[in-house]
């Protein structure tokens, strides 16, 4: 018979770890590498991605 491993079920405060901020509307955005182009608009847009949640936004330049 093999050997029993214990699960540690996480902790609230592991589990939350930087939602309340981004739920208060305090992203943490950073930059894209990639650099899309929108056809209709005619320009680059920049692609940001929270370091915390991973919502995204776009920005035309």
């Amino acid at each position: 018979m093999g050997e029993v491993i214990k699960f540690k079920r996480p902790s609230p405060a592991e589990k939350h770890k930087g939602k309340t901020l981004c739920k208060s509307g305090f992203h943490r955005w950073e930059v894209q590498k990639e650099q899309p182009f929108d056809v209709k608009l005619g320009r680059l847009l920049t692609l940001y991605r929270c370091a915390r949640c991973g919502a995204t936004r776009t920005e035309a330049k």
